[in-house]
């Protein structure tokens, strides 16, 4: 108001000056239609230097003047710069937001009404295949599920999902799930479920070969059993073979059992660091204890070149090189050698075990360590074991912070190879 009021202070004290010189000249009219036009023409002015200033946005620097356009500009320049600070702050939020989507380990992309892309975070790009330049393009384009494409065009896919694989990615599986926010946008989220189906599918896999593992030894037992029930027309030599056998089979089913509460110990327990075990010298002991089961105790060739020891528990690593050991025994021919190798390399300690046998088929190696897989069903099945051997050395290496690799070739053998890094050396 302190300008409109200078503006009306000045107009009212101007007007008797003109009048009385107007009076004086005899030019009132004139000198009056003058000063209208000078005073409508610095408006003019004035309007038009802030039409260019807008047009241009530059209100960085204040013209000089005076009156009531002194306010205008000074209002517009704090307007200007309070909306900057929005940016500023808008910017900001913006940018945190994108870092934090791009964080996320599920992937997420912003749909527009049509379904077209209008973001996408790092890890969308990675498992959808998306690239920055698809912004704008429709997602069913580029995406070329049915599953999804149907899921997509549901009434309600807010409301439930839709698991499908990723199209850049072998293996990997993903749930992807819409949900919808602001107006006509939609959120797209992908979680990666690959584990969660790897272990839907092997507890699936195990209810069924632990039924059928049970079900041969409980089926000899009730034959057994009820030969039995007709002792009378048995003679001694037959009851002493129907027993042997039932105990065989008992022993096959108590084993599993042993083996199954072993891994489940393995995955309850928090394996701490444990005593210095002398590996070599648990070696020597168990290539010469099997060795005493062999035709040919020549058959295990044992190289220790390294003394060092490594901490862990004693009985878990028995029981994993046992397993790596009647493995290889099991699966060459009875003539074939087994060689075991204790050494050191780059400060980390290795045992190898490495067979002739049949070898195990490429496609079969990322899962020979999952309970009761089995790569020859019929041949397996002629050989004793529970089929928890190998999951017992996965489980015990993982709890001894080791590694297990396995390199093998059918009809050439097969390594079996556990690295110990070096923080386990004792």
């Amino acid at each position: 108001m302190k300008a409109w009021n200078s503006e009306i202070l000045t107009l009212a004290m101007l007007l008797p000056v003109l009048l009385i010189i107007g009076f004086s000249t005899g030019y009132t009219v004139e000198l009056l239609l003058l000063t209208t036009v000078t005073i409508l023409a610095r408006q003019v002015y004035q309007i038009n230097r802030l039409e260019r200033m807008l047009r241009q946005g530059r209100v960085s620097r204040l013209p000089e003047t005076k009156g009531i356009w002194e306010d205008i500009y000074y209002h517009l320049y704090r307007m200007k710069k309070a909306d900057k600070r929005r940016k500023k702050k808008l910017s900001k939020m913006v940018d945190q937001f994108r870092k934090s989507t791009a964080a996320l380990p599920d992937a997420a992309v912003v749909l527009g009404e049509n379904d077209e892309i209008e973001w996408t975070n790092k890890t969308a790009r990675d498992v959808l295949g998306l690239k920055k330049g698809d912004k704008g393009q429709r997602l069913p384009n580029l995406l070329r599920s049915p599953d999804f494409i149907e899921y997509l065009h549901c009434e309600d896919p807010a409301g439930s999902s839709v698991i499908i694989q990723s199209p850049v990615i072998d293996g990997m599986m993903l749930e992807l799930k819409v949900v919808p926010y602001g107006t006509g946008l939609r959120l797209l989220l992908a979680h990666d479920v690959t584990e969660m189906k790897n272990m839907e599918r092997m507890r699936k896999d195990f209810v069924a070969n632990v039924s059928h593992e049970l079900r041969t030894p409980l089926t000899v037992l009730k034959g057994y059993l009820e030969t039995v029930q007709d002792v009378d027309s048995m003679d001694a030599q037959q009851l002493r073979n129907v027993i042997a056998e039932m105990l065989a089979q008992a022993e096959r089913m108590q084993h599993m059992v042993d083996d199954l509460l072993l891994l489940a110990r393995l995955e309850s327990r928090q394996q701490k660091k444990g005593r210095c075990v002398h590996v070599p010298e648990l070696l020597e002991q168990l290539c010469r204890d099997a060795s005493l089961l062999e035709a040919d105790p020549a058959r295990i060739q044992l190289s220790v070149a390294s003394k060092v020891n490594i901490y862990g528990n004693e009985q878990e690593l028995r029981s994993a090189f046992n397993n790596l050991l009647i493995n290889a025994l099991k699966y060459s021919p009875r003539e074939a050698p087994v060689q075991v190798n204790w050494y050191e390399r780059d400060g980390a300690m290795y045992l190898d075990v490495e067979d002739q046998g049949i070898g195990i088929a490429a496609a079969d190696i990322s899962r020979i360590t999952e309970r009761f897989y089995r790569v020859d069903i019929n041949r397996s099945r002629k050989l004793s074991g529970t089929g928890l051997g190998l999951a017992i050395v996965k489980h015990v290496l993982v709890r001894h912070d080791a590694e297990l690799k396995i390199d093998s070739e059918l009809g050439k053998g097969s390594r079996f190879r556990c690295i110990f890094p070096p923080h386990r050396v004792c």
